[in-house]
Protein backbone atom coordinates (compact mmCIF):
# COMPACT_ATOMS: atom_id res chain seq x y z
CA UNK A 1 0.00 0.00 0.00
CA UNK A 2 1.28 3.75 -0.84
CA UNK A 3 1.36 6.40 1.27
CA UNK A 4 -1.84 7.80 0.03
CA UNK A 5 -3.00 4.59 0.53
CA UNK A 6 -2.21 4.06 4.01
CA UNK A 7 -2.80 7.97 5.00
CA UNK A 8 -6.70 7.68 3.31
CA UNK A 9 -6.96 4.04 5.92
CA UNK A 10 -6.25 6.11 9.48
CA UNK A 11 -8.18 9.64 8.51
CA UNK A 12 -10.65 6.84 7.47
CA UNK A 13 -10.53 5.00 10.61
CA UNK A 14 -9.93 8.78 12.78
CA UNK A 15 -12.97 10.17 11.56
CA UNK A 16 -14.94 6.79 12.43
CA UNK A 17 -14.01 6.28 15.93
CA UNK A 18 -14.64 10.07 16.31
CA UNK A 19 -18.06 9.51 15.14
CA UNK A 20 -18.57 6.53 17.12
CA UNK A 21 -17.22 8.46 20.30
CA UNK A 22 -19.57 11.50 19.52
CA UNK A 23 -22.51 9.53 18.86
CA UNK A 24 -21.78 7.60 22.09
CA UNK A 25 -21.52 10.88 23.89
CA UNK A 26 -24.27 12.67 22.50
CA UNK A 27 -26.53 9.76 23.61
CA UNK A 28 -24.62 9.60 27.06
CA UNK A 29 -25.43 13.56 27.61
CA UNK A 30 -29.22 12.61 26.69
CA UNK A 31 -29.90 10.74 29.31
CA UNK A 32 -28.07 10.30 32.87
CA UNK A 33 -24.94 8.88 33.71
CA UNK A 34 -25.70 5.29 35.33
CA UNK A 35 -24.76 1.73 35.36
CA UNK A 36 -25.65 -0.50 32.41
CA UNK A 37 -26.47 -3.54 32.31
CA UNK A 38 -23.34 -6.01 31.78
CA UNK A 39 -21.15 -3.52 32.30
CA UNK A 40 -17.81 -4.47 32.24
CA UNK A 41 -15.32 -1.12 32.28
CA UNK A 42 -16.14 1.89 34.50
CA UNK A 43 -19.05 4.31 33.47
CA UNK A 44 -17.95 7.51 31.56
CA UNK A 45 -15.99 9.74 33.07
CA UNK A 46 -18.23 12.78 34.65
CA UNK A 47 -14.67 15.08 35.77
CA UNK A 48 -11.16 15.18 35.46
CA UNK A 49 -10.83 13.07 38.21
CA UNK A 50 -12.73 10.09 37.53
CA UNK A 51 -10.60 10.66 34.25
CA UNK A 52 -7.60 9.94 36.59
CA UNK A 53 -8.64 6.88 38.36
CA UNK A 54 -9.63 5.20 35.25
CA UNK A 55 -6.90 5.91 33.56
CA UNK A 56 -4.92 4.51 37.05
CA UNK A 57 -7.45 1.20 36.76
CA UNK A 58 -5.94 0.46 33.20
CA UNK A 59 -2.58 2.00 34.04
CA UNK A 60 -2.16 -0.91 36.66
CA UNK A 61 -3.50 -3.88 34.49
CA UNK A 62 -0.32 -3.52 31.96
CA UNK A 63 1.23 -4.67 34.98
CA UNK A 64 -0.84 -7.01 36.60
CA UNK A 65 -1.92 -9.08 33.02
CA UNK A 66 1.80 -9.85 32.24
CA UNK A 67 2.61 -10.51 35.74
CA UNK A 68 -0.44 -12.91 36.36
CA UNK A 69 0.68 -15.05 33.20
CA UNK A 70 4.16 -14.51 34.19
CA UNK A 71 3.29 -16.78 37.26
CA UNK A 72 0.94 -19.08 35.76
CA UNK A 73 3.83 -20.06 33.33
CA UNK A 74 6.30 -20.54 35.80
CA UNK A 75 4.25 -22.55 38.12
CA UNK A 76 2.94 -24.85 35.32
CA UNK A 77 6.56 -25.09 34.27
CA UNK A 78 8.00 -26.17 37.92
CA UNK A 79 4.85 -28.60 38.03
CA UNK A 80 6.24 -30.53 34.97
CA UNK A 81 9.71 -29.62 35.39
CA UNK A 82 10.66 -31.11 38.85
CA UNK A 83 7.64 -33.53 39.27
CA UNK A 84 8.80 -36.82 40.77
CA UNK A 85 8.59 -38.50 37.63
CA UNK A 86 10.55 -36.18 35.36
CA UNK A 87 12.97 -35.46 38.43
CA UNK A 88 13.56 -38.26 40.61
CA UNK A 89 16.59 -37.32 42.32
CA UNK A 90 15.48 -33.57 44.17
CA UNK A 91 17.64 -30.69 43.32
CA UNK A 92 19.85 -29.34 46.31
CA UNK A 93 20.42 -26.06 45.11
CA UNK A 94 20.48 -23.62 48.02
CA UNK A 95 21.10 -20.47 46.50
CA UNK A 96 21.50 -18.35 42.99
CA UNK A 97 22.65 -15.56 43.04
CA UNK A 98 21.24 -14.46 39.83
CA UNK A 99 17.71 -15.11 40.52
CA UNK A 100 18.06 -13.42 44.03
CA UNK A 101 18.73 -10.27 42.36
CA UNK A 102 16.23 -10.15 39.77
CA UNK A 103 13.31 -10.86 41.95
CA UNK A 104 14.65 -7.96 44.40
CA UNK A 105 15.03 -5.55 41.50
CA UNK A 106 12.66 -6.02 39.39
CA UNK A 107 9.54 -5.77 42.32
CA UNK A 108 11.01 -2.66 43.30
CA UNK A 109 10.93 -1.06 39.82
CA UNK A 110 7.11 -2.40 39.15
CA UNK A 111 6.29 -0.78 42.81
CA UNK A 112 7.99 2.36 41.81
CA UNK A 113 6.22 2.86 38.93
CA UNK A 114 2.97 2.11 40.12
CA UNK A 115 3.49 4.46 43.44
CA UNK A 116 4.62 7.36 41.54
CA UNK A 117 1.49 7.91 39.45
CA UNK A 118 -0.87 6.69 42.91
CA UNK A 119 1.19 9.47 45.13
CA UNK A 120 0.05 11.96 42.33
CA UNK A 121 -3.40 10.80 42.45
CA UNK A 122 -3.74 10.29 46.20
CA UNK A 123 -2.44 14.14 46.47
CA UNK A 124 -4.89 15.60 43.16
CA UNK A 125 -7.98 14.04 45.90
CA UNK A 126 -6.84 15.13 49.16
CA UNK A 127 -5.55 18.95 48.10
CA UNK A 128 -7.24 20.45 45.19
CA UNK A 129 -5.41 23.37 43.21
CA UNK A 130 -8.41 25.57 43.48
CA UNK A 131 -10.50 26.67 46.47
CA UNK A 132 -14.05 25.08 46.65
CA UNK A 133 -16.61 27.58 44.95
CA UNK A 134 -19.09 26.06 47.07
CA UNK A 135 -19.58 23.41 50.19
CA UNK A 136 -22.26 20.94 50.55
CA UNK A 137 -22.85 18.59 53.49
CA UNK A 138 -23.66 15.23 52.86
CA UNK A 139 -25.30 13.13 56.13
CA UNK A 140 -26.08 9.21 55.68
CA UNK A 141 -28.80 8.01 57.69
CA UNK A 142 -30.68 4.51 57.51
CA UNK A 143 -31.73 4.58 55.02
CA UNK A 144 -31.20 7.73 52.91
CA UNK A 145 -29.37 10.86 52.38
CA UNK A 146 -29.60 14.10 53.80
CA UNK A 147 -28.11 17.85 51.96
CA UNK A 148 -27.36 20.62 53.70
CA UNK A 149 -26.13 23.78 51.86
CA UNK A 150 -23.45 25.46 53.48
CA UNK A 151 -23.59 29.25 52.44
CA UNK A 152 -26.09 30.46 54.38
CA UNK A 153 -28.68 30.15 52.29
CA UNK A 154 -30.63 27.63 54.41
CA UNK A 155 -31.47 24.73 52.00
CA UNK A 156 -31.50 21.40 53.33
CA UNK A 157 -33.36 18.74 52.23
CA UNK A 158 -33.63 14.68 52.38
CA UNK A 159 -33.22 12.42 49.25
CA UNK A 160 -34.89 9.35 49.79
CA UNK A 161 -35.58 6.55 46.67
CA UNK A 162 -38.90 6.97 44.51
CA UNK A 163 -40.56 3.58 42.56
CA UNK A 164 -38.91 1.32 44.92
CA UNK A 165 -42.40 -1.21 44.64
CA UNK A 166 -42.33 -1.53 40.70
CA UNK A 167 -42.79 -5.26 41.24
CA UNK A 168 -44.61 -5.77 44.30
CA UNK A 169 -47.15 -2.96 43.48
CA UNK A 170 -46.70 -1.74 40.34
CA UNK A 171 -49.63 0.88 40.47
CA UNK A 172 -48.14 2.52 43.74
CA UNK A 173 -44.35 2.98 42.07
CA UNK A 174 -46.07 4.29 39.15
CA UNK A 175 -48.12 6.93 40.95
CA UNK A 176 -45.11 7.54 42.65
CA UNK A 177 -42.89 8.63 39.82
CA UNK A 178 -46.03 10.67 38.52
CA UNK A 179 -45.79 12.72 41.66
CA UNK A 180 -42.02 13.93 41.14
CA UNK A 181 -42.32 14.00 37.22
CA UNK A 182 -39.83 11.23 36.76
CA UNK A 183 -42.00 8.55 34.63
CA UNK A 184 -39.23 8.40 32.50
CA UNK A 185 -36.95 5.55 33.57
CA UNK A 186 -34.09 5.99 31.04
CA UNK A 187 -33.21 9.31 33.19
CA UNK A 188 -34.75 8.11 36.61
CA UNK A 189 -33.97 4.54 36.51
CA UNK A 190 -35.28 1.75 38.72
CA UNK A 191 -33.48 2.36 42.43
CA UNK A 192 -31.30 5.13 41.52
CA UNK A 193 -34.01 7.28 41.44
CA UNK A 194 -34.63 10.06 44.06
CA UNK A 195 -37.18 12.89 44.87
CA UNK A 196 -35.04 15.39 45.47
CA UNK A 197 -31.74 15.91 43.76
CA UNK A 198 -28.42 16.86 45.01
CA UNK A 199 -28.18 19.81 42.51
CA UNK A 200 -24.41 21.62 41.51
CA UNK A 201 -23.25 23.97 38.34
CA UNK A 202 -21.33 22.65 36.16
CA UNK A 203 -17.21 23.60 36.02
CA UNK A 204 -17.19 24.31 39.92
CA UNK A 205 -15.53 22.86 42.29
CA UNK A 206 -18.00 21.40 44.98
CA UNK A 207 -16.52 20.22 48.76
CA UNK A 208 -18.47 17.76 50.03
CA UNK A 209 -18.55 17.23 54.12
CA UNK A 210 -19.45 13.74 54.58
CA UNK A 211 -20.63 12.64 57.90
CA UNK A 212 -23.74 9.63 59.38
CA UNK A 213 -26.24 9.95 61.97
CA UNK A 214 -26.47 6.62 62.95
CA UNK A 215 -24.04 4.20 61.29
CA UNK A 216 -21.16 3.88 58.92
CA UNK A 217 -22.64 5.00 55.62
CA UNK A 218 -20.45 5.59 52.09
CA UNK A 219 -20.88 8.36 49.66
CA UNK A 220 -19.53 7.03 46.47
CA UNK A 221 -20.61 7.69 42.87
CA UNK A 222 -18.20 5.97 40.30
CA UNK A 223 -18.66 8.43 36.87
CA UNK A 224 -17.44 11.51 39.46
CA UNK A 225 -14.36 9.57 41.09
CA UNK A 226 -16.18 10.14 44.42
CA UNK A 227 -16.00 7.51 46.96
CA UNK A 228 -15.50 8.36 51.25
CA UNK A 229 -16.89 7.29 54.45
CA UNK A 230 -19.56 8.80 56.64
CA UNK A 231 -18.61 8.30 60.14
CA UNK A 232 -21.20 8.85 63.22
CA UNK A 233 -19.27 12.21 65.15
CA UNK A 234 -17.07 12.70 62.36
CA UNK A 235 -16.50 15.13 59.40
CA UNK A 236 -14.84 13.64 56.28
CA UNK A 237 -14.21 15.74 53.27
CA UNK A 238 -14.10 15.16 49.58
CA UNK A 239 -14.64 17.01 46.59
CA UNK A 240 -15.83 17.14 42.80
CA UNK A 241 -15.63 19.11 39.40
CA UNK A 242 -18.21 18.23 37.38
CA UNK A 243 -17.06 18.61 33.50
CA UNK A 244 -20.50 18.39 32.00
CA UNK A 245 -24.39 18.65 32.80
CA UNK A 246 -26.50 15.61 33.42
CA UNK A 247 -27.88 13.47 36.90
CA UNK A 248 -24.73 11.34 37.78
CA UNK A 249 -26.12 7.83 40.22
CA UNK A 250 -24.44 6.30 42.80
CA UNK A 251 -24.87 4.37 46.07
CA UNK A 252 -24.23 3.80 49.64
CA UNK A 253 -21.11 1.64 49.54
CA UNK A 254 -20.83 0.30 52.98
CA UNK A 255 -23.24 -2.19 54.57
CA UNK A 256 -25.37 -0.13 56.72
CA UNK A 257 -28.34 -2.67 57.37
CA UNK A 258 -31.61 -3.95 55.52
CA UNK A 259 -32.28 -1.37 53.34
CA UNK A 260 -28.26 -0.51 52.64
CA UNK A 261 -29.23 -1.64 48.44
CA UNK A 262 -31.92 0.87 49.05
CA UNK A 263 -29.54 4.15 49.55
CA UNK A 264 -28.79 5.61 46.29
CA UNK A 265 -27.09 8.98 45.64
CA UNK A 266 -28.44 11.50 42.64
CA UNK A 267 -26.40 14.67 41.84
CA UNK A 268 -27.73 16.84 39.18
CA UNK A 269 -25.35 18.58 37.22
CA UNK A 270 -26.73 21.86 35.25
CA UNK A 271 -25.53 25.53 34.30
CA UNK A 272 -24.62 27.95 36.83
CA UNK A 273 -28.15 30.13 35.44
CA UNK A 274 -30.33 27.24 36.22
CA UNK A 275 -28.36 26.71 39.35
CA UNK A 276 -28.88 30.07 40.78
CA UNK A 277 -32.89 30.02 39.26
CA UNK A 278 -33.09 26.96 41.15
CA UNK A 279 -31.56 28.02 44.48
CA UNK A 280 -33.46 31.17 44.39
CA UNK A 281 -36.61 29.43 44.31
CA UNK A 282 -35.40 26.25 46.75
CA UNK A 283 -35.18 29.13 49.41
CA UNK A 284 -38.90 29.24 49.56
CA UNK A 285 -40.22 26.25 48.15
CA UNK A 286 -37.58 22.99 47.62
CA UNK A 287 -40.93 21.05 45.53
CA UNK A 288 -41.36 23.99 43.39
CA UNK A 289 -37.79 24.57 42.32
CA UNK A 290 -37.58 21.35 41.40
CA UNK A 291 -39.62 20.84 38.95
CA UNK A 292 -39.39 24.37 37.30
CA UNK A 293 -35.32 22.92 36.78
CA UNK A 294 -36.96 19.84 35.33
CA UNK A 295 -38.57 22.54 32.75
CA UNK A 296 -36.00 24.41 32.03
CA UNK A 297 -33.48 21.60 31.46
CA UNK A 298 -36.71 20.02 29.10
CA UNK A 299 -36.69 23.29 27.36
CA UNK A 300 -33.45 23.77 26.96
CA UNK A 301 -32.88 20.03 25.36
CA UNK A 302 -35.86 20.67 23.40
CA UNK A 303 -34.30 23.72 21.81
CA UNK A 304 -30.62 22.49 21.00
CA UNK A 305 -33.05 19.51 19.55
CA UNK A 306 -34.64 21.98 16.76
CA UNK A 307 -31.74 24.14 16.26
CA UNK A 308 -29.91 20.58 15.18
CA UNK A 309 -32.68 19.65 12.65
Amino acid sequence: MNLIGRYDVKKSLTGTFVFLASLFTLTASAFSQQPTNWEIWHQPAGSEMAERIFWFDAYTFWFIIPITIFVLILLIYVLMRYSAKNNPKPSITTHNTMIEVVWTVVPIIVLIMIAVPSFDLLNRQLAPKAEPDMTVKAVGYQWYWGYEYQDGSDISFDSVLIGREKFSDPAAAKEERAEYGKEDESKYPYLLAVDNELVVPVGKTIRVLVTAADVIHSFGLPSLGLKLDGIPGRMNETWFKAEREGIFYGQCSELCGKDHAFMPIAIRVVSLEQFNTWKSAAVEDLESANRELMALIDDAKSSVNLASQ
